[in-house]
């Protein structure tokens, strides 16, 4: 037929044009299938919350040596404003791509939380050195103008917000929607201990007693309320108590200079020796019986998640 054949010669570009586009679209919807197992998995979401999680910390710290800063001050500062930007890193993770909402850092109740934390992270310390005091290892030196407060309340700050968002709001709650409240609270009470090994004065006495009392209890403290709130009050005031107010030893980073000021003395399992008093058998005893109330009203509460092959279908 007369006007067949342009058409005939059109169609091995039709053909062309309908094939690549097919090809196109099994790649996309290839691509967006593996994406969709892949974040499926809790573990591929951790990694990818450590990198927004962690990289403000490590492009800060890059920055500050870059500039040459020393000043302690400083350093603090920059180590909140990480802490700061590794908070929207978090809420990217689960506003983007877990796709719901940040439930643990609602802010219904989170002054009450807060609150609440701050109280019980410094009468946790204060009854490990009032405990120190009684068994003769704690010695007071002396008193310091309030303004030796600053740094020490800024050091804490940003370590209290780090490093829950780290091991409790990432490490905790992802491995734990994939073994159980159970089994994540030890890893991640292990991790976190072990990771204090970096520290400077670092001993395995010391990383032992972290886990068993702030890991445990960070942990309890996350499951008793589902929420970061009260965790991150309690390690925020167990800090600045510990550094800011009593001048002593942080988790082994050497003294700095408190409102009230001490020394501790005496057999490294009761004093915790260089790494501080968080290394002492006392700190153990006492935060490991708060997490141990702590989780019993988590279990009444029905906030423990059981392991997968624990769960009725």
């Amino acid at each position: 037929m007369p006007g067949s054949a342009p058409a005939q010669q059109n169609l091995p570009l039709i053909f062309s044009q309908w094939h690549y586009g097919g090809l196109c679209l099994i790649w996309e919807v290839s691509v967006k299938s593996f994406w969709a197992r892949a974040l499926a998995s809790p573990y591929i979401r951790l990694l990818i919350g450590i990198v927004l999680v962690v990289t403000p910390v490590i492009v800060m710290r890059a920055v500050m040596l870059a500039l040459n800063i020393h000043q302690a001050l400083a350093v603090d500062i920059a180590a909140l404003d990480s802490a700061l930007l590794s908070l929207l890193g978090y809420w990217f993770l689960v506003r983007r791509i877990e796709k719901r909402s940040v439930a643990e850092l609602a802010a219904a109740g989170a002054p009450r939380e807060l609150a609440l934390g701050l109280l019980v992270g410094a009468a946790l310390f204060a009854a490990v050195l009032g405990a120190l005091a009684l068994f003769g290892v704690y010695r007071y030196t002396g008193t310091a103008p309030a303004s030796v407060l600053i740094k020490p309340f800024v050091a804490a700050v940003a370590s209290g917000i780090f490093e829950e968002l780290l091991f409790r709001g990432l490490l905790f709650r992802l491995i734990e929607s994939a073994i159980g409240s159970w089994l994540a609270l030890a890893v991640s009470a292990v991790i976190f201990g072990l990771l204090h090994l970096l520290n400077p004065h670092a001993t395995l006495l010391g990383a032992g007693a972290l886990i068993l009392e702030a890991g445990v209890l960070l942990a309890a403290a996350y499951l008793l309320t589902r929420r970061l709130w009260l965790p991150i009050g309690m390690h925020i005031a167990w800090n600045f108590t510990q550094g800011g107010i009593f001048g002593l030893v942080v988790s082994g980073s050497g003294a700095s200079i408190g409102l009230f000021n001490g020394v501790l003395s005496g057999p490294v399992w009761l004093s915790g020796g260089e790494f501080g008093a968080e290394a002492s058998v006392v700190a153990v005893i006492i935060c490991l019986g708060v997490a141990i109330g702590f989780l019993a009203i988590a279990v009444r509460r029905r906030h423990i998640l059981p392991a997968p092959w624990q769960r009725a279908d």
